[in-house]
């Protein structure tokens, strides 16, 4: 139970009533003991000279000792609160009402009885106690026999040691019960109030919080925000004061910020569990065909140095000739797919990065061209250049680029039957720069298209050949890194034609292209 959200908050808030219940309980009763000795002094400022005046203490201009003691005697039975003290003009103590065994000082101070007599609002004022020495309280005093011939201070204190026992004696009883009592009622007042704020506080967070568990128990198929807010839609509980734009909750407070960046985070979390799903099954599907495309070539290679091992004596020049020629073909071609499943992977896991410059598209393909010519000538096939070569400045890698199109044209060659042609135009596309190979093969069956460029795909082409290599799919991810575009559709008149598409400078950024 303390390990939840809403426990926490109301020990905390338990905790916090408690320290200013308590903090409030001495402050009052501070205040309530400055205030009362305010009163008190308000009340009787003017005491001590009505004891002078009705008691009838001066008399031929002097203070009369025998009034004085019956003075003393009087008071201390109708009101023993009151010490009443007779001072000299520097403080000293001459006579007093009480116990002579508990007086501790034999002067006060005259700093606050002058203050008092200067200026009868000040309150309070607090005076020296003569049963203490350090003790100050509330009094009231005159000058005797008269403020014009003084010759004394008559000092009244107000809250004497009676008094004190007699409030102490409350405090431990009737007061402190009260007290304890308001505390205790305060406290639960507020803790009730502030559980119930609390309870319709974390109530959206604890359904969140909720929702996220299912989440995390289930198959990670659905948005939990989005199912809260669908479950709360329309509902007093829960979204009771969500606005909705577009289907979705408009993000009010904390929570609702949470709750849709969660729910952001889980759809991307499903979305990354499919690719991750689809990126196996296309993991397993390429590790077969690997696999197949690997043993094919060693197979046929082994298959025929076997042959020439074991029948070379038998065998002649001319046949010993071919058996060699045919393993070294098929050598060479698996060295080929291990070099694309090499650069593949490389650019895969961006360990091969394009590094763009500016160059003119028209001469590189006119040299691609010029390259592949032989090839072309020997295959009986026609490699014709076209389009407009006045194209914008292509800004891309230069060798990756001609990558690409090596691929293409030899792809070309590859499919076309001889005495065709092949045609490669250049031109432009929204101010890019493009290039174009158009083949005189088979074309690409519909169903395949969409899957061309993935690696090892193998579907039927017209004609009987089937796409088996990665040639394809190194010329997508190349051109994916550098910004461009590629694509293919087959001709109206027969065979297919390949795009190229170059980014010029200030159009892309090639270090920030999505994959």
């Amino acid at each position: 139970m303390l390990k939840t959200l809403y426990t926490r908050l109301s020990i905390g808030l338990f905790l916090l009533l408690l320290v200013v219940g308590l903090l409030y309980t001495f402050i009052s009763l501070y205040s309530l003991r400055g205030y009362s000795a305010s009163v008190s002094q308000a009340l009787h400022q003017d005491l001590a000279q009505t004891l002078v005046s009705d008691r009838n203490l001066v008399s031929d201009d002097g203070i009369d000792p025998g009034a004085l003691e019956e003075l003393f005697s009087l008071y201390m039975a109708i009101n023993p609160s009151i010490e009443i003290y007779l001072l000299g003009m520097d403080g000293t103590i001459l006579s007093y009402s009480a116990n002579p065994a508990q007086i501790k000082r034999n002067q006060v101070s005259l700093t606050p009885i002058h203050r008092l007599m200067d200026d009868r609002r000040l309150y309070p004022i607090l005076g020296d106690d003569p049963r203490s020495h350090d003790r100050q309280k509330v009094f009231s005093v005159t000058p005797v026999p008269s403020a014009d011939n003084p010759e004394g201070y008559l000092y009244v204190v107000l809250r004497g040691e009676q008094y004190d026992a007699a409030e102490t004696m409350a405090r431990g009883g009737k007061i402190l019960e009260m007290s304890a009592w308001a505390l205790l009622v305060s406290l639960a007042v507020a803790m009730i109030a502030g559980l119930t704020i609390f309870h319709l506080l974390t109530r959206r967070l604890r359904s969140l919080a909720r929702l996220v568990a299912e989440f995390e128990n289930s198959d990670m198929r659905q948005h939990p925000f989005s199912a809260w807010s669908n479950r709360t839609k329309g509902n007093r509980a829960g979204f009771n004061s969500t606005k909705w734009r577009d289907n979705r909750p408009v993000v009010r407070d904390e929570i609702d910020y949470l709750g849709a960046s969660f729910d952001d985070m889980a759809q991307r979390i499903v979305s990354q569990i499919e690719q991750l799903k689809e990126k196996d099954a296309q993991r397993r599907q390429l590790i077969a065909q690997v696999s197949h495309d690997l043993r094919t070539p060693l197979a046929s290679m082994q298959g025929y140095i076997e042959s020439l091992k074991l029948r070379r004596d038998r065998l002649s020049s001319e046949e010993q000739d071919r058996f060699l020629d045919i393993a070294l073909k098929e050598g060479r071609r698996l060295s080929r797919l291990v070099d694309e499943l090499f650069e593949l992977a490389a650019l895969e896991a961006r360990e091969k990065q394009p590094v763009p410059e500016p160059f003119p598209l028209a001469e590189l393909v006119h040299d691609v061209v010029q390259k592949h010519s032989q090839a072309a000538q020997e295959s009986q096939l026609t490699l014709m250049l076209s389009g407009n070569p006045a194209l914008p400045i292509a800004y891309a890698d230069l060798a990756m680029t001609e990558r690409v199109l090596d691929n293409l044209i030899s792809n070309a060659i590859a499919y076309s039957p001889a005495g065709s042609r092949i045609n490669v135009v250049v031109g432009q596309t929204d101010g890019e720069p493009e290039v174009c190979v158009q083949d005189s093969g088979p074309g690409i069956a519909e169903q395949d298209l969409p899957h061309i460029f993935e690696p090892f795909y193998r579907g039927e082409a017209a004609g009987g050949k089937g796409h088996a290599g990665l040639g394809l799919a190194i010329a997508r991810r190349i051109m994916t890194l550098q910004g461009g575009d590629i694509r293919v559709h087959n001709l109206a008149t027969g065979g297919a034609c390949f795009c190229i598409r170059l980014p010029v400078k200030g159009t892309h950024s090639p270090s920030v292209i999505n994959t």
